[in-house]
């Protein structure tokens, strides 16, 4: 959908980052991470692209191989930066001792390591998917070293 004044407030705005979970102050880690683990739009590219996302750190390696085709696409950017944040805090979540995920007051999920370092995924996620670094697995491999 091509909106011109959209496109003028999105040059002077930069991308919108919509991913907010909000809930009754009890955090359900496992209802949090299934609905987190979704990410439908990466997966759907992935699987285009003969991907499998099998919440494995060998796919994140798989996705910082895929030839990055949507930075040519304004609208398709923000959504895949969310799910590709999303998809790596899933696989910190369930392949990492002692990480979770938490939700900061304003809604922005990020992911707490047992240390108590916390990763704002979804903000790695729109690095990668707009300029492909850090690269998903690096950043991986960094916090399961810590």
């Amino acid at each position: 959908m091509n909106i011109p004044f959209l496109g003028n407030w999105r040059k002077k705005r930069g991308p919108a980052f919509g991913v907010a979970v909000f809930s009754d102050g009890e955090h359900d880690h496992e209802g949090i991470a299934e609905l987190l683990s979704e990410c439908e739009l990466l997966r759907s590219q992935a699987h285009q692209a003969g991907v499998e996302l099998d919440d494995s750190a060998a796919s994140l390696e798989a996705l910082d191989q895929l030839v990055p085709r949507w930075r040519d696409d304004e609208e398709i950017l923000p959504w895949l930066g969310n799910d590709a944040g999303l998809y790596l805090g899933t696989v910190i979540v369930r392949t990492i001792p002692g990480a979770v995920w938490d939700i900061w007051p304003n809604g922005q999920p990020v992911v707490r390591l047992a240390s108590g370092r916390e990763i704002d995924v979804v903000a790695t996620g729109h690095t990668w998917a707009s300029s492909g670094a850090p690269e998903l697995s690096q950043l991986y491999a960094e916090v399961s070293e810590a």
